[in-house]
């Protein structure tokens, strides 16, 4: 027989160390579980086990009378409408403040340290993007609920200033993440920034930036349903009178619905991933 079959070892030589890393992990993570009183075993207790199965009892039958489903096919196009209005706003709050913000496009930069105004109009910049993306868009939503009332118009806004914050963070890390020489050489002989943007680092990072843009919309689909439940119209709205109401049936057909608008948004970002990729 082999000498180096019969020495081989007959367990996992580094199943001391995964083990290690598995227990510091545990004991990492045991007092985050305490603090926000984690226990998912209460699931399985028989009290709520019996509410769970009421509750999904009242799903059957699906609600599908005419006006109930015209209903649907109404606020359906009012959530999209709402997402892609909201990421259309968020591109016009994104996209200047991305161009302000991005230190590659600073002329005074090319000389190695950006000159005293620049540098804190970007550190003002920055720090606005860091506000707007720190308030999640349900406290906007909240927010101009009270301002502008009801309906989707709240939606919109919140939706547009909170992923404006995120697109300006992203746009700004994936243009200055990219290759710069073209951008460099261009500014150094007179071109202006916006020059210097569009034949320089645009044509080189078109393709990653459309496709967290599409990405972005697709999340905001998902977004303008939560923003419902406050207040903000569309699919989420009706969504929640329904369920206070407890008709199961209603909210069972208009779950099924929100998960064919995902599923359809995903294969429609997809496909621009793939056509502009």
């Amino acid at each position: 027989m082999n000498p180096a079959l019969r020495s081989a070892p007959s367990r996992d030589p580094a199943w001391q160390g995964r083990l290690f890393w598995v227990l510091a992990i545990a004991v990492l993570l045991w007092p985050l579980g305490v603090a926000t009183e984690f226990k998912p075993w209460v699931l399985l207790a028989p009290d709520n086990l019996k509410v769970t199965g009421q509750f999904l009892g009242t799903f059957w039958p699906l609600a599908h009378d005419a006006e109930f489903l015209a209903m649907v096919v109404r606020e359906t196009w009012r959530t999209v409408a709402m997402a892609t209005a909201g990421v259309t706003l968020a591109l016009v709050v994104a996209i200047p403040l991305t161009l302000i913000n991005t230190r590659v496009l600073s002329v005074s930069a090319l000389s190695g340290r950006m000159a005293r105004w620049p540098f804190w109009l970007r550190q003002a910049v920055r720090w606005l993007l860091i506000f707007l993306r720190s308030i999640p868009e349900l406290v906007w939503a909240l927010v101009f609920v009270r301002v502008v009332g009801l309906g989707p118009t709240a939606g919109v806004l919140a939706i547009a200033l909170t992923y404006g914050g995120m697109l300006g963070k992203v746009y700004g890390e994936i243009l200055e993440s990219g290759e710069t020489h073209a951008t460099e050489t261009l500014l150094r002989n007179g071109s202006s920034r916006l020059q210097a943007f569009f034949y320089g680092l645009l044509p080189t990072n078109a393709a990653e930036l459309t496709s967290y843009t599409v990405y972005r919309w697709e999340c905001a689909i998902r977004s303008s349903v939560v923003l419902g439940f406050v207040g903000a119209g569309g699919l989420g709205q009706q969504l929640d009178n329904s369920m206070k109401m407890f008709n199961g049936g209603e909210v069972a057909s208009m779950l099924l619905v929100f998960i064919v608008l995902v599923a359809l948004a995903d294969r429609v970002s997809a496909w621009l991933r793939k056509a502009l990729g």
